[in-house]
């Protein structure tokens, strides 16, 4: 009697009945804001004070009609971020960790100001151009002049 070589199933070869493994769902939070808590404790701020400080912000700021959609805030204390400033806090938000920034904030700024330094758009970071060895000079089209030296 022969047998067949067992073959692991691939990963479009799922057992009938058996929900993806990826899924989402919708969610009524505005933006996760992660705190430095080593900071916090750096500065002499009592424990979840920044938390408090831009929830309040946003509960104003919506009452206010400045935040439109979704305004509810996720403040989540943690470790270590990075940058140990020495007057700041360090504090950051999804779209800063996706462009590699984490924003500073001062801990004696005004609540409306700290909201919207956290909340603002994160502009791009333009690529540094290189001038190494190795880098190729650009072509200088034929309908321009090449620089003057």
């Amino acid at each position: 009697m022969m047998t067949l070589p067992r073959v692991s199933p691939g990963p479009g070869d799922r057992p009938a009945g058996r929900p993806a493994l990826t899924r989402s769902a919708k969610t009524k939070l505005a933006e996760v804001v992660v705190v430095c808590a080593k900071c916090a404790k750096r500065q002499g701020l009592r424990p979840r004070a920044v938390r408090a400080m831009l929830k309040g912000a946003a509960k104003q700021a919506a009452k206010d009609g400045l935040l439109t959609g979704r305004t509810k805030l996720c403040i989540v204390e943690s470790g270590c971020l990075g940058p140990c400033p020495k007057r700041a806090v360090a504090v950051a938000t999804g779209a800063s960790l996706a462009e590699g920034r984490v924003v500073l904030l001062d801990p004696e700024a005004a609540p409306q100001d700290a909201l919207a330094a956290v909340l603002r758009p994160v502009l791009p970071r333009r690529r540094a151009p290189e001038f190494g060895p190795n880098t190729p000079l650009a072509a200088v089209p034929p309908t321009e002049s090449p620089p003057d030296a």
